[in-house]
């Protein structure tokens, strides 16, 4: 399975894409549209360790919601996620066995590394 999950009005998701260069048969999946599927975060929040590790606590509305004051299980994580794009860290990158969650310059080197190994 190879796909990336991102926004495509993001400028972040924009350079990461741009620097990534990933190759056509990569499905790239504008989360604003279409989300996330839950079996697909699932799968991710599985290989990364938890549902924290996939959730943006930097979106408009964690702070609007009041979620900054409240301590989230996964579960409710997990719920929001999948609710509503925003909370998703993009972009989440999911090549076979390798998995990234946000822009960072180390998962940028660790998929460039799984594509050429």
């Amino acid at each position: 399975m190879k796909k990336i999950y991102a926004l495509n009005s993001c400028d972040t998701c924009r350079k990461f894409l741009k620097e990534l260069d990933p190759p056509k048969e990569v499905e790239i999946i504008d989360i604003k549209t279409q989300g996330i599927s839950a079996k697909d975060l699932d799968l991710a929040a599985k290989k990364l360790g938890s549902y924290e590790v996939l959730f943006s606590k930097k979106a408009i509305k964690y702070r609007s919601l009041g979620l900054h004051l409240k301590t989230l299980t996964e579960k409710e994580m997990r719920k929001l996620i999948l609710e509503e794009y925003t909370f998703l860290r993009r972009p989440l990158v999911i090549m076979g066995t390798t998995i990234t969650a946000g822009a960072t310059k180390d998962a940028l080197a660790q998929l460039k590394d799984s594509s050429h190994g």
